[in-house]
């Protein structure tokens, strides 16, 4: 499955089924996260087989079931921390989809459970991942038009606009989708807008926009 089918088809999923990761899908898990973790410096940690950190009253009003297997965002303290878990994040959510898992991005409704990830001094664990195989494979959500979260001066390249139609694609914060790029040249400056968790959101969309951008075709202003 290629990057942006994975976009199309990864939708966020809160129930799944009772049964254990497939050992050989785990092992592809837990390489992936070792490679985040040596190019970003972050320290990404997939909990298995735990199941009272979705066995709340939080969790159910989430509406969150079955949900065993869990991916710890950590990383070390600084301004930029929210939103390189989420560029990063959002990579791993696309390779479990390319796995055949399903994931939620999970922000608050969740305990912490004691001994069950570490965070070292000068870190700081921001969100969660679920992780699992899904009683459905979730529903897509609505997007605003591309022309609200865009700016250009002059023709818009379509390498820039595959790019927001990627962007459209990835999951935000109760779907606020408060982001917006704006195209100079061949640069691209992306803002993040008011509201909760809009610098996690903010890395999300970027990743997306870069896989339907094409790297080679701009540079982050």
């Amino acid at each position: 499955m290629e990057l942006m089918e994975a976009m199309k088809q990864r939708h966020s999923v809160r129930s799944y089924k009772a049964c254990k990761l497939d050992d050989n899908v785990k092992e592809s898990l837990q390489k992936k996260i070792r490679e985040i973790n040596e190019k970003s410096g972050l320290h990404f940690q997939l909990i298995a087989d735990e199941p009272k950190a979705f066995d709340s009253f939080m969790a159910h009003y989430g509406k969150f079931s079955g949900v065993t297997n869990y991916i710890a965002l950590v990383g070390k303290k600084g301004a930029d921390l929210e939103e390189k878990c989420g560029y990063y994040g959002e990579e791993l959510v696309l390779y479990a989809q390319q796995l055949g898992l399903n994931t939620c991005w999970v922000a608050m409704t969740y305990s912490k459970v004691p001994g069950t990830f570490q965070v070292d001094d000068g870190e700081k664990l921001t969100v969660v991942i679920s992780v699992g195989y899904g009683e459905t494979q979730g529903v897509v959500h609505k997007s605003k038009p591309a022309d609200k979260v865009c700016k250009t001066n002059g023709e818009m390249p379509e390498w820039f606009k595959n790019g927001v139609e990627a962007a459209l694609l990835a999951p935000t914060a109760m779907n606020q989708q408060k982001f917006l790029f704006t195209l100079e040249g061949k640069q691209v400056a992306a803002k993040a807008g008011m509201g909760f968790y809009t610098k996690l959101d903010l890395g999300i969309v970027k990743y997306h926009f870069e896989v339907g951008a094409g790297i080679e075709n701009f540079s982050w202003k």
